[in-house]
């Protein structure tokens, strides 16, 4: 099983929305959303993956972001509130796993879950702070959850033994886009060939997002597209394609076809060095048709590009 650990932004959840109406994951591949506030998006897509019974891991204690907040301030008869009616009424369908993360407020969290009767047994536990694995072992020493993600370190393995899922932050981000230029094509991950033998059930990263989060975002010098794609040897690599005029924010559309450019040049290679997914295909459409989509869409199909690679991967296994 194959976990995707994704923040609840715009285009990552764009991104679940398309690959599950178009039954692009595969029976392996959950997605674990951190929602990083309360929003249409975040419900639609909940909804999406309830009509298309696949299931989705939702964290209801997120750590980063204003969802928490949007919670709680939420006023009455205000569009705000329809999404939390929204999120309430999904949450409790067996497609959306309840999903929490081992932190501050995690045992008033589990408190309130027992009280309503939610089952241990069902819950999907994120496991990155050691400082809350004596919470962990207490609070799961009988009943043990549906999947602990985890990182792969001692202290962590020590205390958490069953249902065990590899977590760990495969994207080597740089500090600019143009920097990508100095590392074009490296190492991705293994986990996927290894993950059984060390003992667990499945592996989690955070696709060619990566795990540090900013509330904002902002205009690059540089426009890069990340392509993960398979090694000879089976391992997963990461090819990096970055546009040329990187000497100011102007004209992004010209960057961006600057960038699809060379992957168009690189995936038209014989033999492809990938196989076509959805993502890439609209990749090389926008080349084809010199069109530009905007930065969020092109975070959106590459993560689209891995997620769809990875379901078939795990389909044929």
């Amino acid at each position: 099983m194959y976990f995707p650990y994704l923040r609840g932004r715009q285009y990552e959840l764009l991104a679940l929305r398309e690959l599950a109406n178009n039954n692009l994951l595969g029976d392996y591949v959950i997605p674990i959303i951190e929602p990083v506030k309360l929003s249409p998006t975040l419900v639609n897509t909940m909804a999406d993956f309830i009509k298309t019974n696949h299931p989705l891991s939702v964290i209801r204690n997120p750590a980063v972001g204003t969802f928490m907040s949007d919670w709680q301030d939420v006023q009455e008869e205000t569009k705000e509130a329809g999404y939390k009616q929204r999120f309430a009424d999904q949450y409790e369908n067996p497609i959306i796993i309840k999903s929490m993360i081992m932190q501050r407020n995690a045992r008033a969290l589990l408190k309130h879950w027992d009280k309503h009767g939610v089952n241990k047994e069902d819950l999907l536990v994120i496991n990155t702070d050691r400082d809350y694995l004596d919470l962990y072992e207490t609070a799961f020493g009988e009943v043990v959850p549906r999947f602990a993600l985890m990182p792969d370190e001692s202290v962590f393995r020590r205390k958490v033994r069953h249902h065990k899922v590899l977590l760990d932050d495969k994207f080597e981000k740089q500090e600019r886009n143009a920097d990508y230029q100095d590392v074009v094509d490296e190492f991705f991950s293994d986990d996927h060939l290894y993950y059984k033998e060390d003992g667990f059930v499945g592996f989690s990263d955070y696709s060619v997002v990566g795990n540090e989060y900013l509330e904002a975002g902002f205009a690059p010098y540089a426009v890069a597209i990340h392509i993960v794609y398979f090694a000879n040897n089976g391992s997963l690599k990461v090819r990096h394609f970055v546009s040329d005029s990187n000497e100011d924010i102007t004209n992004p559309a010209l960057k961006f076809y600057q960038a699809v450019s060379k992957l168009a040049e690189w995936y038209n290679a014989d033999p492809h060095p990938v196989q076509l997914t959805e993502g890439l295909k609209i990749f090389l459409q926008h080349y084809e048709q010199q069109s530009y989509p905007g930065l969020g869409t092109v975070k959106k199909l590459s993560l689209m590009h891995h997620l769809e690679l990875m379901g078939r991967y795990l389909s044929e296994v």
